[in-house]
């Protein structure tokens, strides 16, 4: 998949309707601490945080991080859905696990983007969605 298709991909997912996670009472906040957590027992780097509520309609939560290799890219990404899924907030979808140098993972309230380092320097989701804000955590897993 060339980079057109990949951002092709990326924006049509958003325009999909995301999965329902508000099952059991389970919320938003949960699902993001879900994620944060899994991808901290996973070593992810570089992982950010931005808010999205109230900025826009697709998510309450975006997260960004990166992986090694493409190796661990995908392997964080499927373990990430199956903990999500284990936990009873519903199926997620996946966009770009074969190549798995992008990998976008659509979980409803939370927005979740894996990289290689190289993918994520080229197209730099944090500025675009940073709004300018510092209110975007960021941190190493």
């Amino acid at each position: 998949m060339n980079q057109a298709q990949t951002l092709s991909a990326a924006a049509d997912i958003t325009t999909q309707a995301p999965p329902a996670v508000a099952k059991a009472g389970k919320t938003a906040e949960a699902l993001h601490e879900l994620v944060l957590g899994q991808l901290d027992d996973d070593q992810a780097q570089e992982v950010v945080s931005i808010p999205l509520q109230g900025k826009s309609s697709i998510a309450d939560h975006m997260v960004i991080a990166s992986g090694r290799s493409t190796r661990q890219v995908a392997a964080m990404a499927q373990k990430l859905a199956e903990k999500i899924k284990q936990e009873g907030f519903g199926s997620v979808r996946i966009e770009g696990l074969p190549t798995a140098d992008w990998v976008l993972i659509d979980a409803g309230d939370v927005v979740v983007h894996l990289f290689r380092p190289e993918v994520r320097s080229f197209y730099n989701l944090e500025r675009m969605w940073g709004f300018g804000d510092s209110n975007a955590a960021t941190g190493t897993a």
